[in-house]
C-alpha cells in the first residue's frame, strides 16, 4: 500500500465516493490532478496544505497563507514534514 492521502489519514470521507461526499461535498485536494504523484499521493492528497479551498476541519480553508497556521498544527502535515522535510 502506498502512503496515505489526507482524506485517508484524517478519515474525512470527502473524497469521490467517500462516506460524506454527498452530504458535505468533495474536497478539492481529492480532485486536484495537477498535484498527482506529489510525495507519492493521489491527486492533491499529499499536497493539501498548498491547495486553496480544501475542506478541512469542517470548513473551507482559504489561501495557503491563510491556512498555514491550521496546517502547521495538523497531524497529517506534521507527518509529511517528518517524511519529506
Amino acid at each position: 500500500m502506498g502512503k496515505p492521502n489526507c482524506w485517508e489519514f484524517k478519515k474525512c470521507g470527502r473524497e469521490p465516493g467517500g462516506a460524506k461526499a454527498s452530504e458535505l461535498g468533495i474536497c478539492k485536494a481529492a480532485t486536484f490532478t495537477s498535484a498527482d504523484g506529489f510525495c507519492g499521493g493521489k491527486n492533491g492528497g499529499r499536497a493539501c496544505a498548498f491547495i486553496t479551498g480544501t475542506l478541512c476541519g469542517g470548513k473551507v480553508q482559504g489561501t495557503s497563507k491563510e491556512k498555514r497556521k491550521n496546517c502547521e498544527q495538523c497531524a497529517f502535515f506534521v507527518q509529511l514534514k517528518a517524511e519529506h522535510g
